[in-house]
């Protein structure tokens, strides 16, 4: 069985077992969580009633991204601004998919 969870502004095709890295959520290594924004939900070519439905999860670990440089510069202005960035990303692994 498959589904399509909402979190962070983004969507995932999640299954059981399935590891997936998400925008950060609260919560230390090893606890539980529940996605509730289910979209979509089937099984095969068979689609499932979203109503009710939620995915649960465990928290692996919390992680940040490779660092983003944001380089800003106007030529013959003598501007330059340099800035780094490292989002901070929940490494989430998919128990089940039920009710």
């Amino acid at each position: 069985m498959f589904a399509v969870v909402r979190t962070g502004g983004k969507q995932y095709r999640v299954a059981a077992g399935d590891k997936i890295v998400v925008e950060k959520l609260a919560g230390d290594a090893g606890d539980k969580v529940t996605l509730d924004d289910v979209l979509f939900a089937g099984e095969g070519s068979e689609l499932k009633d979203t109503k009710g439905l939620t995915v649960a999860a465990e928290i692996i670990a919390q992680a940040k991204a490779d660092k983003v440089i944001v380089f800003k510069k106007r030529r013959r202005h003598n501007y330059r601004r340099r800035n780094g960035h490292r989002q901070q990303h929940t490494i989430l692994k998919i128990v089940s998919i039920g009710a």
